[in-house]
């Protein structure tokens, strides 16, 4: 949890940089995240200096003898007139080298430029920085989530809530030896959310890490993942990878990952629907990965010439979000699994192209769970119905789990109510002690349905179809909001149209 008097700080600095140097909100992001990870660069630099003085084994530094200058010790005590160059002649190009972090980090990280040119902007900069907690990794997380909400405020953009993350990566329940991919990754999010989840459930509970410092007290304290022995190497390496076309999306992505502690990773810029994606990587496109996380774009359309022809083969449509589901099963192994958040007219929508990808994973893989998620918990600009849809692929469905995440209370008129932590545990909870046996109350939240009925629904699968009505207070939308849907509902109408009469030309 952050302090408010951080996030006060942190507001300001925005506010400061977004109109004082005239930057956009991601150069913001990134002039703020890339300043962070140079002082985090120089705590690891003085771990790796204890741990040498206790230690006869050799430990990779950050800077190399020629570049001691540029540890942020040093930046922090420079007089006013200095820094600007300094930043921007030396630390930038340092965090540009893959002596920092690897050749990965330091492919994404090529364009990135300090761009402040107002030296009392840069002291600020270089201040607030200075008192921000970044000693711990979980610390250093939620900074970064902040970070990105006041992004994802000015620019209108979206991540994935790290509730939905946590609750998703708790029901595939990753292992270190697993091959793990998100083909869509934005952010990071899901990438790290089962990178914590995996240093946490393979840590004895003497092993976190905590070195000091007497000057700076508590350096580093993460889980360490001391259980992990034999996979090391791959949960180090090929254990993630990530795939995304945006390239700003990505550098956010690798910052987010320095910012945690991963060291090495793979993340490509990629459109993982185009035509060359087998062909640059033929070993992935196929049968690839043991766990696939996903959060694709929900209203994106795409061009049909540009899209795979084995995707089009499947489902013929120009929605990203189908094709998405397709690929995701093409890319797990036989008796992979994934968890993939998708609009509600994906479980609902009778139009054809939908209905082909629902029977496809009722009739041809195992549709294990599907998740209803609260309409509010996104940001006030991503109000769409979404739910969790999770699978395997090549089993067989039988019964099919629901389960409701309900909105929570809050004072009238506030379009913006955050999921629930406590409605996510008690998900996995469920989830964990799901019994097909029992489990056939629908006026309960979770529940299971036997796939025949499924088929006489016409291969429906939204939870609101099977579930039982109970008396209770309704939280109803406000008007605007309804407008809102309406317009999507309508936009999906006429893209829909227009995707028909394509077709039968």
């Amino acid at each position: 949890m952050i302090a408010q008097e951080v996030k006060r700080d942190i507001d300001a600095l925005w506010t400061e940089i977004l109109q004082e140097a005239d930057e956009s909100p991601i150069t913001v992001f990134e002039q703020i995240s890339l300043l962070m990870y140079s002082r985090i660069l120089d705590m690891k630099e003085t771990t790796v200096e204890i741990r040498r003085n206790s230690s006869d084994k050799p430990f990779r530094r950050k800077f190399s003898k020629d570049e001691q200058h540029l540890r942020w010790q040093n930046l922090r005590r420079l007089p006013e007139e200095e820094i600007i160059s300094f930043v921007r002649d030396g630390v930038f190009p340092h965090l540009r080298s893959d002596m920092t972090i690897g050749t990965a980090f330091a492919e994404l990280m090529k364009d990135a430029q300090f761009t402040i040119n107002k030296p009392s902007l840069a002291v600020n900069l270089i201040e607030t920085i200075e008192n921000l907690p970044l000693t711990e990794i979980g610390a250093r997380s939620d900074l970064y989530e902040y970070l990105l909400q006041n992004l994802t405020r000015s620019t209108r953009s979206f991540i994935t809530p790290k509730q939905v993350i946590r609750l998703m990566v708790n029901i595939l329940e990753p292992k270190p030896s697993d091959t793990i991919c998100d083909p869509a990754c934005g952010t990071g999010g899901f990438l790290l959310g089962v990178m914590d989840y995996v240093r946490q459930d393979h840590t004895l509970r003497d092993g976190k890490i905590q070195l000091t410092d007497p000057e700076k007290e508590v350096i580093e304290s993460s889980f360490s993942g001391n259980e992990l022995k034999e996979c090391r190497e791959h949960f180090r390496g090929d254990m993630l990878h990530g795939f995304d076309v945006d390239p700003t999306a990505l550098r956010i992505s690798a910052l987010n990952m320095a910012l945690h502690g991963v060291d090495e990773f793979a993340i490509h810029n990629q459109d993982t629907l185009n035509v060359n994606f087998p062909e640059r990587f033929p070993k992935v496109f196929s049968e690839g990965f043991d766990i696939i996380f996903s959060n694709p774009p929900i209203n994106q359309k795409v061009n049909l010439d540009n899209v795979h022809k084995s995707l089009l083969r499947q489902v013929a449509t120009r929605s990203a979000e189908l094709l998405f589901l397709v690929l995701i099963i093409r890319m797990l192994k036989s008796g992979g699994r994934s968890a993939v958040i998708v609009s509600d007219r994906v479980l609902f929508n009778s139009f054809r192209t939908y209905l082909t990808v629902r029977k496809f994973l009722v009739d041809q893989h195992q549709l294990e769970a599907v998740i209803s998620l609260p309409r509010s918990g996104y940001p006030p600009y991503h109000r769409i119905p979404a739910g969790v849809l999770v699978f395997k692929k090549d089993g067989r469905t039988d019964d099919v789990f629901f389960y409701e995440i309900k909105e929570i209370e809050s004072s009238p008129g506030h379009k913006h109510k955050p999921i629930d932590e406590n409605q996510i545990s008690k998900c996995i909870a469920r989830w964990r002690t799901r019994d097909i046996a029992k489990d056939k109350d629908r006026s309960n939240r979770g529940f299971f349905v036997p796939v025949e009925e499924i088929r006489q629904s016409d291969y429906d699968i939204s939870y609101s179809r099977y579930a039982e009505p109970v008396d209770e207070e309704v939280d109803y939308e406000q008007p605007d909001e309804i407008l809102e849907r309406m317009k999507i509902i309508q936009r999906e109408i006429q893209s829909n149209l227009t995707e028909l009469t394509e077709m039968l030309r």
